[in-house]
């Protein structure tokens, strides 16, 4: 028996040897773990994305052998970018807390190095190295030309964990490899082929539940999407004849001679230029497009509102938040407009979730609705974490990127009033209807992860249910005008903040000025944060108009800059 175990933790130390020796770091090269996971030159990526796969695997380890994921992509990054980030067992991003282990692993200088942490770390941890069938690891990438090369680093840092087993999900969107562990996770197959009939299916009830009359017959059905030449593209034009009640058009679809990926495209560049992408002209004026980016974890809606020039009136992630929320908010009105009966009522918690990025006006709208808004730091991570606390979370960011959550608890509340109204054959009621507007949605849905094709696929029946056009979406709000700055300093860790980087507690004098400068302005708003990854502090205002923001960012910025400068 003791010499069974020393062969196995000999062996265990030769695999992790043998993979730390075939993808030496580069020297000069240094990794971090971000909210996107290790991110850089898609020709330097290769250790990383090994020692990416042993982490993986021992993650699941830890984890008594829940699937984890991994997903080769570097997203809205330019087409020579590649990248690596973890899944957790709920479709989620990796757990916070082992970030730091996750930089230490990247960086280790050599093989014994890397050795030496990994077991020290399984000590630490109480994780078993060298059992049988004890992790799995399943694997995704994007379309990028380095994926394949780095796929097989993945393959090789997986299988240096003894027991781990490695399945390769294919070519995917990021939102489906995380919506796959978690379906893994669940019982539930975790295959493309039950990814996308989920989507056809649950989309089609949506178009059933329209009610007649309501002006769903009146929305322009036609739809151009540009896919940013990434693996969105060619999702959409796999399962777009089957997306009845919806004329889709994909452009920048990833086709050979359409473009090149993320280049003049995708929902990252036309959210901040708001321009229309590559491949669109004058004679698409006044029709509702959308934009995904490169992995297709992010949605922005646009319109060409004149043929003169290339400007396009946008809908970011704050009004496709908005338009979620007032679609949920109706829907559970109408389920507990019930005549007072509690037994079909349902008892929801319905929390919108922002960060201070988003648009002032957004908020106000949406609390003007008489909903629960919180704000958490910058980070989807902090986003998804905060929405889990209620029923029904939504949270999204400016940049398109969010989705919405809801709790098991609630989809039992959802099933057990959906039987009993049909039961007592109140199957044509409003409010059983509105029930299974409810369930559909949950299932329409991404609750792992933010999903560029579910998203737009819930964008689209919520606007025929309600019988809206883009400019009716649009007039919701009118968007305050804003301006970034960014600010040089010595040091970014003088800055800290506080109320979810809204307010600086140090120095705190800086806060006093900001508050003084803002006062100045109608409608001002006005924080600093300092970034994550550079020696520079963020500016964000907002005012009445462009001429106010631009004078409020320009006030603060000086005040940062003779601060700490």
């Amino acid at each position: 028996m003791a010499a069974n175990q020393e062969e196995q933790e000999q062996e265990q130390r030769r695999r992790l040897i043998a993979a730390a020796t075939r993808f030496p770091l580069p020297s000069g090269c240094r990794f971090s773990y971000g909210t996107a996971g290790f991110r850089a030159d898609g020709a330097t990526m290769a250790p990383a994305v090994c020692r990416a796969g042993i982490l993986a695997a021992l993650r699941s380890v830890k984890l008594a052998g829940a699937a984890v994921g991994i997903v080769i992509t570097a997203s809205h990054n330019p087409i020579g970018d590649n990248g690596v980030k973890i899944a957790d067992p709920d479709g989620g991003m990796m757990a916070q807390h082992w970030e730091p282990f996750a930089d230490a692993l990247a960086n280790a200088p050599d093989p014994d190095a890397l050795l030496q942490m990994v077991l020290q770390f399984a000590k630490d941890e109480g994780i078993p190295l060298g059992g049988e069938d004890t992790a799995q690891v399943l694997l995704g990438r994007d379309t990028r030309p380095t994926g394949a090369y780095l796929l097989d680093a993945a393959l090789q840092g997986i299988n240096a964990i003894v027991g781990a087993r490695a399945v390769d999900m294919g070519i995917l969107t990021t939102p489906q490899l995380h919506w796959m562990v978690r379906s893994k996770n669940k019982g539930v197959m975790a295959s493309e082929s039950y990814y996308f009939r989920q989507l056809i299916g649950s989309f089609r009830r949506m178009l059933e539940l329209v009610p007649k009359g309501k002006g769903g017959d009146e929305v322009a059905k036609k739809l151009i999407v540009d896919g940013a030449n990434g693996i969105g593209g060619v999702k959409l034009e796999q399962i777009k004849v089957e997306l009845s009640g919806i004329d889709i058009s994909v452009r920048n679809s990833g086709k050979e001679g359409e473009g090149i990926l993320n280049h003049m495209c995708g929902a990252d560049f036309v959210q901040k230029e708001r321009v229309t992408p590559h491949g669109f002209n004058p004679e698409d004026v006044g029709v509702r497009c959308a934009s995904l980016d490169g992995d297709a974890d992010r949605l922005v809606y646009f319109r060409l509102s004149s043929a003169s020039d290339n400007r396009v009136d946008l809908v970011d992630g704050d009004k496709i938040l908005s338009l979620f929320a007032l679609f949920i908010r109706e829907q559970l009105d109408i389920v507990n407009n019930n005549g007072g009966q509690a037994n079909k009522s349902l008892s929801a918690r319905l929390g919108i979730v922002q960060t201070a990025y988003a648009n002032g006006a957004s908020t106000l709208f949406l609390k003007s609705l008489g909903l629960e808004v919180v704000f958490t730091p910058t980070g989807v991570k902090y986003l998804h974490k905060r929405a889990l606390e209620y029923d029904i979370g939504i949270y999204f960011e400016a940049n398109g990127h969010g989705t919405v959550v809801f709790s098991e608890d609630f989809i039992s509340q959802l099933e057990s009033l959906s039987n009993e109204l049909s039961s007592q054959a109140d199957i044509g009621s409003a409010q059983y209807h509105a029930v299974m507007r409810l369930l559909a949605a949950s299932q329409l849905i991404n609750q792992a992860v933010g999903d560029a094709l579910s998203g737009l696929l819930l964008v689209e029946a919520i606007l025929q249910y309600k019988g809206w056009s883009f400019q009716d979406w649009c007039g919701l709000y009118s968007d305050l005008p804003s301006r970034q700055l960014k600010v040089k300093v010595k040091d970014r860790s003088v800055i800290v903040t506080t109320d979810a980087e809204t307010k600086v507690s140090q120095p705190s004098s800086l806060q006093e000025l900001i508050d003084k400068e803002t006062a100045n302005y109608t409608h001002g708003r006005c924080f600093v944060r300092p970034s994550g990854t550079e020696d520079v502090v963020r500016v964000y205002a907002e005012a009445s108009t462009q001429v106010e923001a631009d004078g409020l960012a320009k006030s603060v910025a000086h005040h940062v800059e003779r601060l700490l400068g």
